[in-house]
């Protein structure tokens, strides 16, 4: 993986300005100075006051796209995300076509429509390595002004393991949790946005084989098999360019949170992320850094719809294992990412809306 520094500026402060003082002659002179000198300070006053209600109603009135993020990313609740995701790590390893995970979508379910907003299933059958397999594609939607779409999304499926119990809780649950709680605090602004939203839960995710392209055919990749089915019917009911953007969430919750730039994913939609990342002091988990990672945004990238995929992965060690557990990941690290995604909504309505 290629990687970055960051790009750094030091820009210096302006200097201050400097008024050259005047030594009067003659006290008649000098009176005629102190005269002109305090009718000009009368007007230099008169300026300044101006010059700083100008400031102020500046001040008081700034973009829009910076005050809707500010009151939307403190909807998001870091704690609520984790609670979700203690919750789906007690149900256990939840891989594809298992009843943990119809009990994880139950659960999900339940969640999202007592958000207030309107659940639909997907379900399909997918021909894995293993044979055919039940999947189902989950999708929470609020309605906006536009029936254009911004996806965000995340897997709830877990890798299955026949050597070990995994319960991934970073790799699948942490996104998961996340993906609740931003939907509940999007619908929760009070906010009718510009675009409709839906937040994807996508099935199959993860290879059946142990590595991710050991047993995929041309055509038939052992992955990414709900957001693929999810594509294809976009394509088949002909409402691909509905779609305008696609944030995808994968291993966001662990405690050393951060997040490299991920090489596939649309620059624009990348910049309004980490900008908006960086005005909530999150510069530090958002660095400039890059990764290339394969996942659930590249069939909507091939459909060439703008994505962005958010994913810690070359120095999650835990990765794949039994040790991604709970204590792997922090309410904080979910708060981050959430009311950075949530933040970052209004700038990229804006963008869209040009």
């Amino acid at each position: 993986m290629d990687h970055k520094s960051p790009e750094t500026t030091n820009d210096a402060p302006p200097s201050p300005r400097r008024v050259p003082a005047v030594a009067p002659s003659s006290y008649a002179h000098a009176l005629l100075l102190l005269l002109l000198a305090l009718a000009l300070n009368g007007c230099q006053n008169g300026n300044q006051a101006n010059n700083n209600a100008q400031g102020n109603a500046a001040s008081a009135t700034p973009s829009a796209t910076a005050t809707t993020a500010t009151q939307t990313a403190n909807a998001f609740d870091g704690e609520r995300a984790f609670a979700h995701v203690r919750r789906m790590v007690e149900i256990g390893a939840r891989p594809a076509g298992s009843a943990e995970l119809a009990r994880t979508r139950e659960y999900l379910s339940g969640e999202l429509e007592a958000a207030g907003l309107k659940v639909t299933a997907d379900e399909f059958t997918a021909q894995t390595p293993g044979g055919a397999r039940r999947m189902v594609n989950l999708t929470a939607e609020l309605t906006g002004e536009s029936t254009d779409v911004i996806i965000v999304a995340s897997h709830y499926d877990t890798k299955p393991f026949k050597e070990f119990r995994f319960v991934g809780a970073n790799d699948g649950g942490s996104s998961t949790g996340a993906l609740v709680e931003i939907a509940r605090a999007v619908a929760a602004s009070g906010r009718k946005p510009r675009f409709t939203y839906q937040f994807v839960f996508f099935d199959g995710e993860e290879a059946f084989c142990l590595e991710w392209e050991q047993c995929t055919n041309a055509g038939a990749p052992d992955n990414t098999y709900g957001s693929r089915h999810y594509v294809a019917q976009l394509a088949e009911r002909g409402e691909t360019k509905r779609v305008r953007a696609m944030i995808l969430l994968d291993m966001i919750g662990y405690t050393n949170l951060s997040i490299p730039r991920e090489t596939y994913s649309t620059p624009w939609l990348v910049d309004a992320i980490w900008t908006t990342a960086r005005e909530l002091g999150h510069a530090a988990q958002f660095p400039n850094t890059q990764q290339t990672v394969e996942d659930d945004h590249l069939p909507f990238l091939q459909a060439e719809i703008p994505v962005v995929d958010l994913i810690q992965l070359s120095d999650y060690s835990y990765w794949h294992t039994a040790g991604d557990t709970l204590d792997k990941i922090s309410p904080r690290s979910l708060q981050i990412v959430g009311e950075t995604v949530v933040a970052s909504l209004p700038r990229i309505e804006q963008r869209l809306s040009r």
